[in-house]
């Protein structure tokens, strides 16, 4: 599972049917599944979750509704970003349905071997198209940060970040984020 499709025009059912220790995911009516992340990928996320989270999670206008691993639901595709962000002035509420339709204002990938292609391809594809106005990837083997935007339409790399960095970062740069602070 990962380096190809499971199946081909696939439906919800289809991706509800498989096993729970897998992410599975629908990409152009393609099913895929991934097994569960490893220790440095499941790190990285919750320390970022953690660390955006105290600093942007409040229920005033100006706040955000964050998200660890939401499934997103856009036309036939369905995603589950590691995080996934949303201007209170969008989403004044969480609804109570498993699933969200509404973009998100900025989603967060952290890369692994098995997702890194999908991550960066058919995923950014989907989100370019779905107006998610910023993207960040995370490579916890690199210990980098990729921070994208999307302009005219289209994805542009804002910054490259390595190591250890003190990072301001679009759309949080109110919050100086220490990347080593994600590392195992």
């Amino acid at each position: 599972m990962g380096t190809k499709p499971l199946k081909k025009n696939a439906t919800y059912d289809d991706l509800r049917e498989v096993p729970d220790h897998f992410v599975a995911e629908i990409f152009d009516g393609d099913l895929w599944a991934f097994p569960r992340p490893a220790l440095p990928h499941a790190n990285a996320a919750a320390s970022l979750f953690g660390e955006i989270y105290k600093s942007f999670h409040r229920k005033d206008p100006s706040g955000w509704v964050l998200l660890f691993e939401p499934e997103l639901h856009f036309g036939r595709d369905v995603l589950v970003p590691d995080i996934a962000g949303w201007r209170r002035a969008r989403l004044p509420s969480v609804p109570a349905e498993a699933y969200m339709a509404l973009a998100p204002d900025w989603i967060c990938e952290v890369l692994s071997t098995s997702t890194e292609a999908i991550d960066r391809g058919k995923k950014l594809r989907i989100y370019e198209r779905e107006g998610v106005a910023h993207a960040w990837l995370i490579d916890p083997i690199a210990r980098s940060l990729e921070v994208m935007s999307l302009d005219s339409g289209r994805w542009t790399q804002q910054e490259r970040y390595e190591g250890e960095a003190k990072v301001r970062a679009p759309p949080f740069v109110a919050m100086e984020l220490e990347l080593g602070a994600l590392w195992i």
